[in-house]
């Protein structure tokens, strides 16, 4: 686990946010487990519809994430914490998977289901979040980066991530969805 005490400019990390900034927060990163299937199920449903205007089936989506977490294999979900009065709050999650580069003889880490509810936007958690997974690939000799996709008209969440030090690449994303159909 890691503890952060969040200090950065304002809409650091609005990735889909009109807030107003608020104060840091201080979160500890640590990894999901299964107990945490039922928030991260909702969180991927609220992203799916403020993204993509897409209703999940939930259910769906829980066995999903209960998959992941049961199977390493799979990836690692990461979540940010905040405790207040001596309860703790999930304000964030971000997931992981892999992809093997034999250029590279590594894997690169894909970030997926960024997801910060609304009234914690602006407050560092994705940054804790991102400085937390990239971290711990960086202390791993079989990660070879770090990559994620983003909605072309996402210009917020770009931003955030060019301001961590991400650069655009010259790949576009093509896929034949054989569950969730309609993309736009």
């Amino acid at each position: 686990m890691c503890s952060f005490l969040h200090d950065f400019s304002i809409n650091d990390f609005a990735l889909f946010s009109t807030s107003p900034y608020h104060a840091a927060i201080k979160t500890t990163i640590r990894e999901a487990k299964p107990t945490d299937t039922a928030t991260i199920a909702d969180f991927n449903a609220r992203m799916a519809l403020e993204t993509e205007k897409r209703r999940l089936d939930i259910e769906v989506v829980r066995q999903g994430v209960r998959a992941l977490l049961t199977d390493p294999a799979k990836g690692a979900y990461f979540v940010a914490e905040l405790e207040t009065n001596g309860a703790t709050t999930i304000v964030g999650q971000l997931l992981i998977t892999y992809e093997w580069s034999d250029w590279r003889n590594g894997n690169f880490w894909w970030i997926q289901s960024v997801y910060v509810p609304e009234k914690f936007r602006g407050q560092g958690v994705f940054r804790a979040l991102f400085h937390h997974v990239d971290q711990l690939a960086k202390s791993r000799n079989d990660v070879c980066g770090l990559r994620l996709y983003v909605d072309a008209d996402n210009d917020s969440a770009r931003k955030t991530y060019e301001r961590l030090g991400m650069k655009q690449t010259n790949y576009e994303l093509f896929e034949t969805d054989f569950v969730l159909r309609g993309h736009k």
